[in-house]
């Protein structure tokens, strides 16, 4: 059920941002408004007292820190890659980064290697090549695949991260105030962003130089509501996640593979349902690796 229920919200996290790029709402804006009604989830679901002392003492705080640097930063890569390249290959970038914490697994929990998992390795980024690539678009090769790479690599890292702390540091009741810690540090960094956006861009970059996205892009009480809905599935995201890792019964490894191939297919599903998003022979070649690598892995 947990499993269930962090891929339903995942799914939906693609669909927001989807809706944000439609309707023209800054997307910074609503992440910042997101990473602050995360935090108050955590705060509210968690049922001990909260003792700020302790929590910086904790071994998983300076790891919060960073994780809510990264949460901030590949959400935003994320917000732009499902605008920009589209929902399937957003969703096929940040999900088929499951490869890397599987390898982070190989060395740190003693998991088993062999020639099939390596070669679901070698298939999963020929997938995120094939599948990050538009047709007929006036984008350079170059401009056009870096959004998708930085995601793959980033929520790689952030899986990575994140079972790593929950394995080693996080207690079995810690986990709402974790990810509250998390999402409260990302909220920071984001009012810190905005701040060097409202004051000192507009210093350093004439008003001429900046993009026609970013003047179209708009702020009003649409971006409250976004925002809002984005936070109440970022959390229930990663909390469902971290405790379907918790689950004695699962595998980190086969969790995140089920959990990510089941994402991309839903996400792709609803972009060529929803948003009518045209996907090219490429783009499916590179989704049918997607999945073939990680069953491969799974299976390994």
């Amino acid at each position: 059920m947990y499993l269930l229920l962090s891929i339903a919200a995942s799914t939906f996290i693609f669909i927001i941002f989807k809706l944000l790029g439609k309707y023209n709402i800054n997307t910074l804006h609503a992440i910042v408004v997101n990473y602050f009604v995360a935090c108050l989830l955590g705060i509210v679901l968690y049922d001990g007292k909260i003792v700020l002392a302790e929590i910086v003492a904790s071994y998983w705080f300076y790891g919060a820190l960073v994780l809510g640097f990264l949460f901030i930063s590949i959400f935003n890569v994320m917000a732009l890659t499902a605008q920009r390249n589209g929902l399937s290959v957003a969703s096929v970038a940040s999900k088929m980064s499951v490869i890397l914490p599987v390898v982070f697994g190989i060395y740190v929990y003693d998991e088993g290697v062999g020639f099939q998992k390596l070669l679901g390795i070698f298939i999963a980024l020929i997938a995120v090549y094939l599948t990050s690539l538009r047709a007929k678009s006036s984008v350079s090769l170059t401009k056009g695949i870096w959004l998708p790479i930085i995601l793959f690599f980033g929520s790689g890292t952030i899986d990575t991260m994140v079972k790593y702390l929950e394995t080693t540091y996080v207690p079995d009741n810690g986990i709402p105030i974790f990810s509250a810690t998390i999402f409260l540090f990302a909220f920071i960094i984001g009012i810190g962003l905005l701040a060097f956006n409202r004051f000192i861009k507009p210093r350093l970059m004439p008003t001429s130089e900046i993009t026609s996205g970013e003047k179209k892009q708009k702020s009003d009480w649409r971006v409250l509501l976004g925002g809002s809905a984005l936070g109440i599935v970022n959390y229930m995201s990663i909390y469902y996640l971290l405790k379907a890792l918790d689950h004695e019964t699962l595998e980190s490894s086969t969790l995140f593979t089920v959990n990510n191939v089941a994402i991309v297919m839903i996400s792709t599903l609803l972009g060529l349902l929803v948003f009518k998003e045209k996907i090219s022979k490429i783009n499916w070649l590179g989704i049918s690796l997607a999945i073939v690598s990680i069953v491969l892995v799974t299976l390994a």
